[in-house]
């Protein structure tokens, strides 16, 4: 069952707070606003709002006033400064951010207070100032979920293992850690999306570098094996299921068609790994790191040789083939008719 996703929010007053962000920003109007929710990770121009145009606004977003729209109110009379000001802050938008240092008029002031919306002052230019607002809402309204599975980074290929209760994710996974590769995280995988359909995979804080293992418990991976064994964070690029019983999911033979993992709107190809008695499934899982990496050069094993095959039937040499497989393979067969 697919789990289901966090939707994030951030208060203006923990966008000020957040030493993240970078800027020289100070609040100057509507204290009493800092509350205000914001839920969306773009900004938005203020623009033909200032001249009665409310279209399109959505106050969830941060406003941002720079050089063009404080120029546009300085031409105005003060009365119809103050009454555009007033109408657009009525719509009560989440913050009103002014950049470049400017003065704040005492209209804006006014109508901030009155409508208890927050204005913001930074000392940047508009440009860095919108980047690094977005940057910092990116991380922080990132669509995220949390998953029970096992996190490891193989030759830098982020393999996410899923499966039910006991079938041996975190063995799996300390078996890859014995021949080098890292932990990322254990029973609880905290994944958050990034655009364009990325998802990354960390640790719940309590549980970082820890694993749980049947008849040991909990081991400190990093108190073992050292801070290269571990790592906080890494982005999700094959999901392998391990299944106990075949008759779980449908397994490709030929390994031909790609079948998905839909998380957070993403797609990230997902493996069936049967799981046996004295399989080796530190090793199963390397090889399919590797394919994964070989996938990425342009490489796909199973496709060429499919393709080999279909060239070598239509080249007359059936007889060939059947000096190799005694007959045609039982699932070329299928797909074939």
């Amino acid at each position: 069952m697919t789990p289901e996703p966090i939707t994030p929010t951030i208060a203006v007053r923990e966008l000020v707070a957040d030493s993240r962000l970078g800027l020289t920003i100070l609040s100057m109007a509507g204290l009493s606003g800092r509350d205000a929710v914001i839920d969306h990770n773009r900004i938005q121009r203020v623009g033909l709002a200032l001249a009665g145009h409310f279209h399109g606004v959505v106050p969830a977003r941060v406003q941002v006033c720079g050089e063009t729209e404080m120029s546009f109110l300085r031409g105005m009379t003060s009365e119809r400064r103050a009454a555009a000001l007033d109408a657009y802050l009525a719509l009560r938008v989440c913050c009103l951010v002014v950049t470049c240092g400017f003065d704040l008029p005492v209209e804006l002031v006014e109508a901030a207070e009155r409508r208890s919306v927050t204005v913001l002052c930074c000392k940047e230019k508009t440009g860095p100032a919108i980047q690094a607002i977005e940057t910092l809402l990116d991380e922080r309204l990132a669509p995220r979920t949390q998953v029970h599975g096992v996190l490891v980074d193989v030759f830098g290929v982020g393999m996410l293992l899923l499966g039910k209760s006991g079938v041996g994710k975190s063995e799996c996974a300390l078996d890859l850690v014995l021949r080098g590769h890292r932990l990322v995280a254990d029973d609880i995988v905290l994944v958050d999306y990034r655009p364009p359909g990325n998802l990354f995979g960390a640790p719940a804080g309590i549980l970082r570098h820890h694993i749980e293992v049947r008849g040991l418990g909990i081991l400190n991976i990093k108190t073992l094996f050292g801070v290269t064994a571990v790592r906080d964070r890494k982005r999700i690029d094959v999901v392998a299921r391990l299944v106990s019983n075949p008759d779980e999911a449908e397994q490709d033979r030929l390994g031909v068609d790609d079948r998905f993992f839909d998380l957070l709107n993403a797609r990230v190809r997902e493996i069936v790994l049967p799981v046996r008695p004295g399989r080796d499934m530190a090793a199963i899982l390397e090889i399919a790191a590797r394919d994964e990496l070989s996938r990425r050069a342009g490489h796909y094993s199973a496709r060429e040789f499919y393709d080999n095959i279909e060239r070598s039937l239509r080249q007359g040499s059936e007889s060939d083939d059947e000096s190799i497989f005694g007959s045609r393979p039982p699932a070329f067969r299928k797909r074939n008719g």
